[in-house]
Parts: C-alpha cells; structure tokens; sequence
C-alpha cells in the first residue's frame, strides 16, 4: 500500500489503481491527525482500492466556515488527483461524529458525491459539548454557541442539502448520537432515499484500535470490535465502487 502524504490540509493515501474515492472528516478533535486516529478503517478502505482524502482540522465555534474550509480543502485534493489518474473519480463521503455536520454543511450540499455515510451523526450545544462554557464564557467573554445551532443545522439540512443518497449509521447505544433527528431532518426533503443502520460498537468504534485502546483499555478492541470495523469498511466500501447493499 502507498503511504500517507499531506496536501491541501488533507491527509490523502493514494492505491495504486483507484476506483473510487473516499472523502473523510472525522470528529471533534480526533480530527487533527486522522491518518493516526481513524487509521484501521481508513486503511482498510485504501486496501479495497479506494483511494482516501481525511481533512485535518482543530474544532471551532463557526461550523459553517469549517465546512467550507473542509470542503475547499477536499475539493483541490480530488482535482490533483484526478488529473494524476486522467479520469474523474466521484467521491463518496464520510464523516463522523462532528465530521458529519460538516459534510451536511457543505456548500455543494452534497450535489458533487454518490452518497454520504453519517457515523454517530453529533449535533449537541456548545455547552453540552464543553461542560465548562456555561460558566467560563460570560467571564471571558466568548462566543457561547456553535454556528450554526443544533436547530439551525437541522433546518439548513431540510433546506439546503440536496444528496438523496445517505446511510446514517448509529452504533449500539452511543449517548453521543443524534442520529434519528438526522435521518427526520433527511426524510422530510423530496425524493430522500436515506437508509438508517444499526451496528454494534460506541461513539469510538470508527477510531483506531491504538487510540480506543488508549482512552477505553484492553477490552476496546476485543474480536467483536474488530468484526464491526470490517463490516464497516465493507459498507462504506460498497458505497464508494457503487456496490448496491443488501440491506
């Protein structure tokens, strides 16, 4: 396999002979070096030749510029390449946790991509999200909501997001997940053809053996861990060379 190279603020891993395309944006700050955080899924994406672009970024309070930037960023790393391979590869993407927000946000919505792939969806408050705002900001004077809220992002979702495609995955009864205020936010637009699965795991099941292993212990990557990431990897995988499921 072709090792991990950085550009565009992405981290791209590139198979030899890609037939597909995946486009990456994991959670919170899991996010600053995907390549380490969501290595196994990532690479187990790669090793069914789909070539893998994962944007690199520190959470903020403004999701909707993070979203473009994350989308800007993505976009230049499938022009260079496209044009290394001479033809055009259509992604299909992926986000996790707040990656799925931002994909949602995109300023595409979505248009240029086969589908769409929403892991423990999170939509929480800035609040919720960071215990200790309620308190510090008035004294610090900060900003004190993500931008766009939670009901805001539901409804620019409605409005705005315009793939039909999405599998909205929770993963056994992860206290993070919004997913079914997404999957009722995605049903309400015409001609949605959103799927909803159920997988077994937490919040961190897409992270990486090493990571969960660091913050959950041993037990974090036992047999049954190891199934649902290759389970994991053989969805999105179909996804991305236009593989119909059998779900």
């Amino acid at each position: 396999m072709s090792r991990w190279q950085r550009q565009q603020g992405c981290w791209c891993l590139w198979p030899a002979s890609a037939q597909g395309l995946v486009e990456f944006i994991g959670g919170s700050y899991l996010a600053t070096n995907p390549q380490i955080s969501y290595r196994r899924m990532l690479e187990g994406l790669a090793a069914r030749q789909l070539a893998v672009h994962a944007w690199s970024y520190v959470p903020g309070f403004d999701h909707q510029l993070q979203a473009r930037e994350g989308w800007q960023a993505l976009r230049a790393c499938r022009s260079a390449l496209n044009k290394r391979l001479g033809k055009e590869l259509m992604p299909v993407r992926v986000g996790h946790s707040l990656g799925c927000k931002l994909h949602l946000l995109a300023p595409d919505g979505g248009r240029n991509s086969l589908a769409f792939a929403a892991l423990s969806f999170n939509n929480f408050t800035a609040e919720r999200s960071i215990p200790l705002l309620g308190s510090l900001a008035p004294s610090l004077g900060v900003v004190t909501e993500f931008s766009p809220g939670p009901q805001e992002t539901l409804r620019l979702i409605e409005r705005y997001y315009l793939q039909a495609q999405n599998l909205v995955i929770r993963f056994g009864t992860d206290q993070l997940d919004q997913s079914q205020d997404l999957i009722e936010a995605l049903s309400k637009r015409s001609q949605d053809r959103s799927q909803f699965v159920q997988m077994k795991g937490d919040h961190l099941t897409p992270a990486s053996a090493g990571l969960r292993q660091g913050l959950l212990g041993s037990w974090a990557d036992d047999p049954s861990r190891a199934k649902v990431i290759r389970e994991l990897i053989q969805t999105i995988g179909n996804l991305g060379l236009g593989i119909e499921s059998r779900r």
